[in-house]
């Protein structure tokens, strides 16, 4: 807090939003050795980003539609995530199982190209046909009547909020300052009517500050209006948030470590059902919402969805009674101009809008393309003359945690380099390797790590995005929300009428992400 209520200072760059995109600019422009600072109103990857289906991926719905180059880009992007974290993004093998000849035929094609454009030395291995006998062996719990063959192909998968928090640590060791439970109040003007900083209330004091800044980026994502809106009040709305759900299940369910891909579902999308940390996620869908949440809520319509299809494909076909945790995520569409006009997506090749006030906006994009989409934004802030010309170095460069080969079969393996001085921790305090729960092996020595470490402040920031529990068994998170309420409250200094107020709020949060 001393750098940001330095009131003689001016950063080079003010960052607004701790998403995925807005953490990849704070990583490239302290990279470049610029002075940024990055506020996030609640906890960094608290949407959107926390939320994906978990995948590092060109996008193979998108070579379907003839979007070529945003593919080549996506795998590109992807190949050098893989290669920048390699304790968190992971080579996952797929398998699409085809119930006509045609459609092997088809998708052995597609996915042949679909390796092509990852060229490069970026790939991640071949794609291949497997005749029917190879499919169900892979996944012994597809439908075997009808099945014709099916095709092998690779993406990543990874931990999205983990890698939220490993880019926040990479921009402070460069110098930057990210900051969470930060909202931004305003957008502040020069003399010249340019955007020059931003005036932000931190939420847990109330305490405010002005911080002036030579360029400012919104990277607020589906909430983006709201900052444009505090730079020009004639904004008009350009996104609307589409809403899409996951569910996730036993492993019983797939009893494999290969992916399932579904390539065409009954309302265009595609559909997967990915292995991840022990358990399988699966979905998503595609429903536009009234209004951004900071907690959207899944709708009946969309669990039923996705059961209902997963169940076209899975034996025994799986229930409302079987999902251990449900979440919603929402991405940014373009609003319609006119009254009763349809809504499209933000193309997923991202756009950098900047306003007659020099308001950098960034949007559209996904989690594979997010350094891209930094390196483009803040060219774009030295391209207005707001910042000295200097090269971006994120192309090849270590994240935080960087550690090859990882043991996958580890639950800590998702710390990288740090999980030694997380063990360290257990070591010296016993009571530190106490495990919050007899289902899982997480324990009280990551809740201390997460609140020394990386910048956890309350029981929904370690339970949903630094252990990820909650997106793993919600009951079970629920039930040891006291354990990690005292731990962090002796850690902060917090009495016990605020580990109780933590406890029933994280509960509260908890009850949508379990259906009774």
């Amino acid at each position: 807090m001393e750098q940001i209520a330095d009131t003689g200072k001016v950063w080079d760059v003010v960052v607004v939003g701790g998403g995925a995109t807005g953490l990849g600019c704070a990583v490239d422009a302290a990279m470049r050795g610029y002075s940024v600072a990055l506020f996030e109103q609640n906890d960094f990857a608290k949407c959107t980003s926390s939320r994906s289906t978990k995948l590092v991926h060109g996008g193979v719905r998108y070579l379907q539609k003839g979007d070529v180059a945003l593919v080549r880009e996506a795998l590109h992007e992807r190949g050098r995530l893989r290669r920048n974290a390699p304790h968190l993004v992971k080579n996952q093998s797929f398998v699409i199982s085809n119930y006509s000849w045609w459609d092997n035929f088809l998708y052995t094609c597609g996915l042949t190209v679909y390796d092509m454009l990852s060229w490069g030395g970026l790939g991640l291995g071949r794609s291949y046909f497997i005749p029917k006998s190879k499919v169900k062996k892979c996944l012994p719990k597809i439908k075997h009547e009808g099945l014709k063959g099916g095709v092998i192909y690779r993406d990543g998968q990874f931990d999205d909020s983990r890698l939220a928090i490993n880019l926040a640590q990479t921009a402070a060791e460069h110098g930057g300052c990210p900051i969470n439970q930060m909202t931004v109040k305003a957008i502040i003007h020069d003399n010249a009517g340019k955007a020059a900083g931003v005036k932000v209330a931190d939420n847990e004091t109330g305490k405010e500050y002005t911080v002036r800044a030579k360029a400012v980026i919104n990277a607020a994502g589906c909430f983006v209006d709201d900052i444009m809106k505090m730079d020009s009040d004639s904004h008009t709305k350009m996104v609307v948030p589409s809403q899409g759900v996951h569910l996730v299940l036993d492993m019983k369910f797939l009893q494999s470590d290969y992916a399932i891909m579904v390539p065409k579902t009954s309302d265009g999308r595609v559909l997967f059902a990915v292995p991840w940390h022990g358990r399988v996620v699966v979905g998503t869908t595609d429903i536009v919402r009234e209004k951004a949440e900071l907690e959207p809520r899944p709708l009946d319509e969309e669990i039923d969805f996705i059961l209902n299809t997963a169940g076209l494909y899975m034996t025994p076909a799986p229930t409302r009674a079987d999902i251990l945790s449900v979440f919603a995520g929402q991405r940014p569409l373009a609003a319609p101009k006119k009254e009763g006009k349809s809504t499209k997506e933000i193309s997923r090749s991202h756009k950098v809008l900047v306003s007659d006030n020099n308001l950098i906006t960034i949007t559209g994009g996904k989690w594979t393309t997010h350094r891209r989409m930094a390196q483009d934004t803040v060219d774009k802030a030295i391209a207005l003359g707001l910042l000295p010309e200097r090269k971006c170095r994120t192309y090849n460069y270590k994240i935080h945690g960087w550690r090859p080969n990882p043991d996958l079969n580890d639950h800590m393996y998702v710390y990288g380099s740090d999980a030694d001085a997380i063990r360290a921790l257990a070591e010296e305090n016993p009571a530190y390797a106490e495990k919050l729960s007899e289902k899982f092996d997480y324990t009280v020595a990551e809740v201390v790590w997460a609140v020394r470490e990386e910048m956890a402040r309350n029981v929904d920031d370690i339970l949903a995005r630094r252990v990820r529990m909650l997106y793993i068994d919600a009951r079970e998170a629920a039930a040891v929300a006291p354990k990690v309420a005292a731990v962090v409250a002796a850690e902060l200094g917090y009495d016990k009428a605020w580990e109780e107020a933590q406890v029933a709020s994280f509960r509260e949060i908890a009850s949508h992400y379990y259906i009774d």
